[in-house]
C-alpha cells in the first residue's frame, strides 16, 4: 500500500511582496538567525517520512487490516476482549515501540510512534483493543521508563513490551474526575512500605491489569505541588480488589472497571520518582497519550472517510451516485479537510517530542481537534449511509459509540480548552 503524501517541511520563507531590497535584507536575516538555530543545534521542522518510518507504517496497515478484525461484531456484541489481538500485537513489536532495545522494545522516537499507531487505527477497526493498547503503554509503560529505578524497569519492562504483562493507569475517583487533584485516595509511609487507601474509578483495562500505576496524595497540603506521588502496584497485591468490568456506551472489547485500596500495603521501591513527583509522571504520560493514542483516531478517520467516499460513489439513488449531491459531497469534502488538519498537527507534536521539547499545550490542541473530529466524522459517516450506517452490520454506529468516548478521556475537550486558555494566560 502507498504511504499518502506527507506534508511538506516548515521552513521560513521571504515574504514574496517586498520589495528587492527589502527581500534581501530579510533574507540575509533569515540565513543569519538559520545559522544560529543550527549552532543551537536545533532541527529544521519536517514532515517527511524516512524509508524506516514508511516501512513501519505499511507493515502495520497491513498487519493490522489482515489480523485484528475477525469476528468484530460478535466480539464487540459479546464485550469481549481479543486476547489473540493482543498477544498478536506484542509479537511484532507494536507494544514495545518507544521503549530502548536494552528493555526488548524497539526504540524508536516519538514521531515514528505517532506514525505507527496512526496505521494502527487505520488497519484495525477493533477500537477497544487500540485503546487497551495505548492505555498499557503511555499510562504504564511510559512512566515507568521516564521515572522508574533500573530495578523497576528490569522488572517490568520487558514483560509489558511483551505483552506478557498488562498495564493500567489508575487516576480517576468517584468524586475527581476532571477535577483529578483533588483525590482522596492516600498513601501513608508505614516503615519500608506505604499504606494505599481508597478506590479509583474507570480504569481502562483494571478488571485484567497485572499493574497499575498509581496516583494517591502524599502530602495533603501540597497536593498539586509536590503532594502527589504515583506507585507501581501490582495485582495480588494484599489490600487491592478489582470490581466487576462496568457496562459502557462504546469501547465495548476494552475491560474498565474499578479498583478499591483497602489499606494496600505497598512495598517503598514501588514508588515510582521520587515522592511528590506525581504530578510530572502524570504530565509526562498525558503527553504521551494526546499524541500517540489520537494518532490512532486519524488512522480511523482515515478509514471511515474512504468507507464515505466508496459509499457515495457505489450508493445510486434517484438515477445517480449519492456523492453527486452537494449535500452529500460536501460532509465529505469537510471530513478530508479535518482529516489531513488532524495529521498536521499530530505530526506536529510527534516531531516536538522527538526534538524532547514539552508539548503540553500542542497536546492539548492535538487532542481536542482530533476527538472533535472523530466524532463529528462517524456522525455523518451514519447519516451518509442512512439507514445502512444504523445498522451494526455495517460496524458505523460502532464507530460513533466508541468516538463519543474520545471527547472524555484524556480530559475532557472541556477541560482542553480550559488548559489552553490558561497557557495563553487568560
Amino acid at each position: 500500500m502507498a504511504v499518502a503524501k506527507t506534508t511538506p517541511c516548515c521552513e521560513s520563507a521571504v515574504v514574496s511582496d517586498l520589495s528587492p531590497l527589502s527581500a534581501e535584507s530579510d533574507l540575509q536575516a533569515v540565513t543569519a538567525a538559520e545559522a544560529a538555530r543550527l549552532q543551537r543545534g536545533e532541527s529544521r521542522m519536517n514532515f517527511d517520512w524516512n524509508e524506516e518510518q514508511k516501512s513501519i507504517y505499511n507493515q502495520v496497515v497491513a498487519f493490522s487490516r489482515n489480523e485484528l478484525n475477525d469476528h468484530l461484531l460478535e466480539r464487540d456484541a459479546a464485550k469481549e476482549f481479543y486476547w489473540a489481538g493482543w498477544k498478536k500485537c506484542a509479537d511484532i513489536g507494536i507494544q514495545g515501540l518507544p521503549v530502548p532495545s536494552e528493555w526488548g522494545g524497539a526504540g524508536v522516537d516519538a514521531l515514528t510512534s505517532v506514525i505507527a499507531m496512526q496505521g494502527l487505527g487505520l488497519g484495525c477497526q477493533d477500537n477497544g483493543l487500540i485503546h487497551a493498547i495505548n492505555s498499557h503503554m503511555w499510562g504504564c509503560e511510559i512512566p515507568i521508563w521516564k521515572f522508574g529505578t533500573e530495578s523497576q524497569k528490569q522488572r517490568y519492562l520487558p514483560s509489558l513490551v511483551k505483552g506478557k504483562l498488562i498495564g493500567g493507569h489508575a487516576i480517576t475517583e468517584p468524586d475527581s474526575g476532571s477535577d483529578v487533584f483533588s483525590m482522596r485516595t492516600s498513601a501513608v509511609k508505614d516503615g519500608d512500605y506505604y499504606i494505599i487507601s481508597g478506590s479509583k474509578s474507570i480504569v481502562s483495562n483494571g478488571p485484567i491489569a497485572d499493574l497499575v500505576i498509581v496516583f494517591a496524595v502524599t502530602n495533603p497540603g501540597r497536593k498539586f505541588l509536590g503532594g502527589i506521588s504515583a506507585f507501581i502496584v501490582e495485582k495480588g497485591t494484599p489490600g487491592y480488589k478489582v470490581g466487576k468490568p462496568l457496562a459502557k456506551m462504546g469501547l465495548n472489547t476494552q475491560p474498565i472497571g474499578e479498583i478499591f485500596f483497602d489499606d494496600c500495603r505497598v512495598p517503598s521501591e514501588h514508588l515510582l520518582g521520587r515522592e511528590g513527583s506525581g504530578t510530572q509522571v502524570f504530565n509526562e504520560s498525558m503527553e504521551w497519550e494526546r499524541s500517540c493514542l489520537f494518532a490512532c483516531q486519524v488512522g480511523s478517520m482515515e478509514r471511515i472517510l474512504n468507507d464515505c467516499v466508496q459509499y457515495s460513489k457505489d450508493r445510486i439513488q434517484f438515477g445517480r451516485p449519492i456523492g453527486k449531491n452537494q449535500s452529500i459531497a460536501n460532509k465529505i469534502a469537510d471530513m478530508k479537510v479535518r482529516l489531513e488538519l488532524a495529521k498536521l498537527v499530530i505530526h506536529y507534536i510527534g516531531w516536538l517530542k522527538t526534538q524532547n521539547k514539552r508539548i503540553l499545550l500542542e497536546s492539548s490542541i492535538a487532542k481536542l481537534f482530533v476527538s472533535e473530529s472523530i466524532k463529528t466524522a462517524a456522525l455523518e459517516a451514519v447519516q451518509i449511509h442512512g439507514g445502512y450506517g444504523y445498522m451494526s452490520e455495517f460496524g458505523l454506529e460502532r464507530e460513533l459509540r466508541d468516538s463519543v468516548a474520545s471527547t472524555i478521556y484524556s480530559g475532557t475537550s472541556e477541560i482542553q480548552r480550559d488548559i489552553i486558555a490558561r497557557l495563553l494566560g487568560i
